[in-house]
């Protein structure tokens, strides 16, 4: 068996059996690419025969390359999936990974943009393009991420079917796992209009966002507008699209929302992944407390 079709089958069960997103698929892909060319495997056994010790050279090799503890930490949850595929495509009675702990990283909260920047960057970014329609599609795509909290992949796999928005739509998430979220009138309103403007025909089963030559729109194209737009606002770095997301969330939990009703809004497998919210709310408030309160910068 050659590397390209161990690449491909463990490229199938990623997007076809675990359901992972392209951006997922692509990096797991381009991990085990590295593992197979650095050690020269080219079949399943020998792939389901690497060890702890095997992995901890390979990926001390990366860091000397300059990886970072959260990219090491990345790359080694994807290594240990791809082992623990090997095995079970082996016949191993106990296809688990290697046991091997990766670096410590110290998980950062996410940096939410307010109710009224969000709005800004979304009409920032209907004016800058030449073509209006191509400006109201970056507009629907990026209220619909902060009025309805959808991922960036979420938004872009909507169809035509989705076009005429009512108040709530069915999305499906990671691992396939499906949701209702809400729409804004505001997103309904957007969505409508670059539908009405979009030069493409929109059959139901057809992608709803659209890029310049027809096809389906690109992630990176939605990044870009952001990108722009942050720049003109002149807002920080981490102001992205996935930040509007964010953003949905921690004004959500600011509101009065619990967190089982947020996990399930936001599509999250685990309450675990909802709770950090809770901490972007604290520092939320606490940043404000600072501003605001007239002694709050005085030493007791």
């Amino acid at each position: 068996m050659s590397l390209h079709n161990l690449l491909a089958e463990w490229r199938a069960h990623l997007t076809d059996s675990k359901r992972r997103s392209p951006h997922t698929v692509r990096a797991y892909c381009a991990a085990a690419e590295r593992l197979l060319k650095n050690h020269d495997l080219s079949d399943w056994q020998a792939v389901a025969s690497l060890e702890a010790h095997d992995l901890r050279r390979h990926l001390a090799s990366r860091r000397a390359e300059g990886l970072s503890n959260a990219s090491t930490a990345r790359e080694l949850s994807a290594l240990k999936a791809f082992i623990a595929f090997a095995r079970a495509q082996s016949g191993d009675p106990d296809p688990t990974a290697p046991r091997l702990r990766g670096p410590r990283t110290k998980k950062g909260l996410p940096r939410p943009v307010t109710p009224d920047e969000a709005v800004n960057i979304a009409d920032v970014v209907a004016g800058m393009p030449e073509e209006d329609w191509i400006g109201a599609r970056d507009r629907a795509v990026l209220l619909l991420m902060y009025g309805s909290g959808l991922r960036i992949a979420e938004a872009l796999s909507l169809t035509g079917a989705d076009a005429e928005l009512g108040e709530t739509l069915q999305v499906t998430g990671k691992g396939g796992k499906q949701r209702i979220v809400p729409i804004l009138p505001i997103t309904r309103a957007a969505v409508a209009q670059y539908a009405e403007l979009c030069p493409w025909t929109i059959e139901a089963k057809d992608s709803l966002f659209r890029g310049a030559k027809g096809g389906p729109l690109s992630p990176g194209m939605v990044q870009k507008a952001m990108a722009n737009a942050r720049r003109a606002l002149s807002l920080p770095e981490t102001a992205t699209p996935h930040a509007l997301r964010h953003s949905f969330a921690t004004h959500l939990l600011g509101a009065g929302a619990d967190l089982r009703s947020l996990q399930e809004l936001l599509g999250h497998a685990s309450l675990g992944s909802t709770q950090i919210y809770t901490k972007v709310d604290a520092a939320t408030m606490l940043e404000n407390y600072r501003s605001a309160h007239p002694r709050a910068k005085n030493k007791p």
